[in-house]
């Protein structure tokens, strides 16, 4: 059981949007809930009530109701949402027109920028105009080369005002990365920045565009954004513009919301390719856009008084949800750049500046914290912020505990945990509950989320494979390139029939609370057992000597033995007495079968682009085996060094 760390106090409770709704519930049905795991198990008993009510709350701008919420919402996949239902994405984020400020850009070595709710309209509507003008249609796909910067988000809001797919990857991309992705959906317009910034060297990107657009020839129109200098050619990308240019001129223009089935193509998200290419997730913009409003309005707690920042890129879905917070009229902080520079505090010191009340980072960014030795709390006036969001692997318990002792006591932390897939949560925040350390508070409204042991069946206070057994609105409705469906069916539905099958390993606490063991492709079978990689990471991390580390297990004489890869902190080094306090924490902290055979020293840990550990691709290597599309890989070329360790050859 996690320990008790924080509990909201009833004040704080009674003023959350979830409580609102929760009394709006008991009203529209006739209810009593007074707690979370009641209105949960409600929302899960009826997801076409949940649903249509939700539909109605979130005043989900439409030109045509819907016939029905769903036709079968126990039929994965296939499920048809809000069948008859017209809206426009776009027009939903851009309810809000006012002098209010929308974005914040803070970028490396750039003055901060800001812009109106009212500009933002503004320039959307400008580069709508323009988009039409270079005839983009209805489900004809942009694509942003972009760092996370505004012109992204304005991009992304005209492609979708008329009905046009946007699909973007961050410009730390390589060519290949980029044309694994870009080449299966064939863009017609790209926005790139002419480059980006990062530990303070400005990486220009115009060679790598005219690259692509050599290899791409669907693309008709290049609009290159100026960001890392305003004086810039682009005689020598094909068809390029710059973004000034390409623009329309007039002002006072209104932007024309194309209005499209409930299920019209929004987004397309890409798995990391890993496994070979990357798959193309096609999401709908009904589906995107009642989730991200529930997870934002309800489990984040999102208003129009707050200023939400989330650390990402454009290549990761947390961009995506992060913008949606524009359809609940917030302020959003865009940050392009590394966190740590040009000091470990900058983050801390943007939200003291910015006063941000919701503050989103990975679990691998507080990590870095810890062993850096930041204590942003003592440092920086963090009063404005009332939550904390973490998510991209599971959050230690430790790093549960330096947030409350290291940032702030008064704070909700949200572990979250879902994926590209769903663009959003399966587990997530719930601002009326308190945290325990290790835990994820709940899962989503509405998601049926369950786990499975060996034999199929729904456990609790057991691990097991994460499962969703009902469909929810933001499930893909179908991969790109795929007209059988047998991509999208393999990848989830392969294992148990009907159930989506997301690939992570878990449990599910009698409170309703959820601990995320890692990927269950990745669990470990030391002697027939499964333990998940996540109980390791958990001891490991919180030694100051180690940096970060990677486990596996290795196929070793007709058995699994757990491999424990460990990069050390600077000037730190892998002793003998470091081995035996790793296996004494783990052996204690875990299970005597989490002890690894063998600690090992390496440079580096392979990471994806998108920063999630592969486990699998090391696993292939010291096994002898092939790694497909290893530029899927942030840092591909330490697998070489996997891969010829001596030590994995021996007893």
């Amino acid at each position: 059981m996690g320990k008790l760390l924080w509990t909201p106090s009833e004040e704080r409770v009674k003023s959350t949007n979830m409580y609102r709704f929760m009394n709006h519930v008991n009203e529209r049905f006739g209810k009593n809930f007074k707690n979370y795991p009641e209105l949960y198990q409600w929302s899960v008993d009826n997801i076409p009530d949940f649903w249509a009510t939700w539909w109605d709350y979130a005043d989900i701008k439409f030109s045509k109701k819907y016939d029905k919420v769903v036709d079968d919402p126990f039929k994965l996949p296939g499920a048809k949402w809000f069948p008859g239902a017209k809206l426009n994405f776009a027009e939903n984020l851009l309810r809000y027109r006012d002098d209010k400020v929308a974005l914040i850009f803070k970028g490396e070595d750039h003055p901060t920028t800001k812009m109106t709710y009212a500009e933002l309209y503004r320039e959307v509507a400008k580069v709508a105009k323009a988009l039409k003008a270079a005839g983009v249609k209805e489900g004809d796909r942009v694509a942003g080369f972009m760092p996370n910067m505004p012109q992204t988000v304005v991009a992304m809001l005209a492609a979708t005002s008329m009905g046009a797919v946007w699909s973007s990857c961050s410009p730390d991309f390589g060519i290949k990365g980029v044309m694994d992705r870009f080449s299966q959906i064939q863009p017609k317009v790209l926005f790139a920045a002419n480059g980006y910034w990062f530990k303070g060297k400005n990486l220009g990107s115009l060679d790598r565009i005219a690259e692509i657009v050599q290899q791409l020839d669907t693309i008709e129109k290049v609009v290159v954004v100026p960001y890392t200098q305003q004086d810039f050619n682009v005689s020598g990308i094909p068809r390029a513009v710059k973004y000034d240019d390409f623009k329309a001129k007039e002002d006072n223009l209104e932007v024309e919301f194309a209005q499209l089935p409930f299920d019209h193509p929004l987004y397309i998200m890409f798995t990391s390719g890993t496994t070979g290419l990357p798959k193309c997730m096609v999401q709908s913009a009904g589906g995107i856009l009642v989730h991200h409003m529930k997870e934002l309005i309800l489990h984040t707690n999102l208003t129009r008084e707050d200023t939400i920042f989330y650390f990402t890129t454009c290549g990761w879905m947390m961009w995506n949800w992060l913008v949606s917070s524009l359809a609940v009229g917030a302020r959003l902080l865009l940050f392009d750049g590394n966190p740590f520079h040009p000091a470990p505090g900058v983050l801390w010191k943007t939200a003291q500046e910015e006063n941000i009340s919701v503050f989103g980072t990975s679990a691998g960014y507080i990590a870095a914290l810890m062993n850096e030795g930041v204590k942003p709390g003592k440092e920086y006036d963090l009063s404005s912020v009332k939550s904390l969001l973490s998510t991209g692997s599971p959050l230690s318990e430790e790093g549960f505990e330096f947030i409350y002792r290291e940032i702030k006591e008064d704070l909700q932390l949200s572990s979250i945990s879902g994926g590209s897939d769903i663009n959003g949560c399966f587990a997530l925040g719930n601002p009326m509950g308190s945290v325990y350390s290790g835990e994820l508070q709940c899962r989503g409204l509405g998601m049926k989320v369950e786990t499975f042991d060996d034999n199929g069946k729904s456990v609790i206070n057991e691990q097991g494979e994460l499962v969703c057994t009902a469909s929810e609105p933001s499930m893909p409705i179908y991969f790109w390139n795929d007209p059988d469906g047998s991509k999208y069916h393999a990848a989830y539905f392969d294992v148990y029939p009907g159930v989506w099958r997301h690939g992570d390993y878990a449990l599910i606490n009698e409170r309703g609370g959820m601990v995320i063991y890692g990927r269950s492709d990745a669990t470990l079978n030391p002697g027939g057992v499964r333990i998940g990689t996540a109980e390791i990471y958990r001891q490991v991390e919180n030694m100051e000597e180690v940096a970060d580390s990677i486990v596996i297990g290795q196929s070793w004489k007709n058995d699994v033995r757990v491999i424990l890869f460990v990069k050390m902190a600077p000037g730190k080094e892998l002793t003998d007495e470091l081995k035996k306090r790793i296996n004494t924490a783990i052996r204690a902290n875990a299970s005597p079968r989490h002890v690894p055979a063998k600690i090992l020293a390496v440079p580096d840990i392979p990471y994806t682009l998108n920063m999630k550990k592969v486990e699998l691709s090391v696993k292939k290597v010291i096994e002898g085996k092939e790694v497909q599309n290893k530029d899927a890989l942030k840092n591909p070329e330490i697998l070489d060094f996997y891969a010829n360790i001596k030590e994995l050859k021996e007893d």
